[in-house]
């Protein structure tokens, strides 16, 4: 399936969103996430469908000044 993940496209085959983060290796409680421009919860993602052409946006906290 292909979806736009941070602004790039991807080829993947998970089907939700808790699969997909797996997928790319993205891990750890603090991840924000967002599908086509709605906030999805860590709770909500395992039952949160993918479909094709769908816009992800995964973002993690950075140290720095």
């Amino acid at each position: 399936m292909k979806l736009i993940v941070n602004g790039e496209p991807h080829d993947v085959t998970a089907q939700s969103l808790d699969a997909l983060l797996s997928e790319l290796a993205f891990e750890g409680e603090w991840l924000a996430t967002a599908l086509n421009g709605e906030l999805v919860r860590s709770p909500e993602r395992r039952a949160c469908r993918l479909t094709e052409g769908d816009r992800v946006e995964i973002l993690t906290p950075r140290q720095g000044g």
